[in-house]
């Protein structure tokens, strides 16, 4: 099994929504090094869900991918905020997993404590400039990570 963080912005699934639904479509990820991660991804696999663009940006909980990348539907609705003109039927270059809630978090692990925290220090998150929306967490750091709670 692998782990894995991925963010996503509260308004448009929190979770408290994806505990709510039980389980999840994650799409419109338009970034190809996240979507690589994605495409990498295994049922069981388990990531941290992190709030993203948020009053309090931090790890909220545990989810797991119930089923692998797929290409993600979002790409062909021009409609939607994901729509990617050049994408097609044919030849879809994004991808969409769907997920599980396994777990909320009593209070979410802020970003400023988790730059803190020295077990922490290699993780992309806490590193500067990493805007990563998907990225690998090692089971070193996964650890490091449930031990905060």
């Amino acid at each position: 099994m692998a782990y894995w963080l991925m963010k996503s912005e509260p308004d448009e699934l929190s979770i408290n929504g994806l505990e709510t639904l039980g389980e999840a479509r994650w799409d419109g990820v338009r970034n190809y090094q996240a979507r690589n991660f994605l495409r990498a991804m295994a049922v069981g696999d388990e990531f941290f869900f992190y709030h993203s663009s948020c009053p309090e940006p931090g790890i909220a909980g545990i989810g797991k991918i119930i089923e692998a990348a797929y290409p993600d539907p979002t790409a062909l609705e021009p409609d939607s905020h994901y729509f990617d003109a050049k994408a097609s039927a044919e030849k879809n270059p994004w991808s969409a997993i769907t997920v599980a809630h396994v777990k909320t978090f009593p209070k979410v692990l802020s970003l400023g404590y988790l730059k803190q925290q020295t077990a922490l220090a290699e993780m992309p998150l806490v590193q500067k400039g990493s805007r990563l929306s998907v990225m690998a967490v090692t089971p070193e750091q996964w650890a490091a990570i449930i031990h905060l709670l």
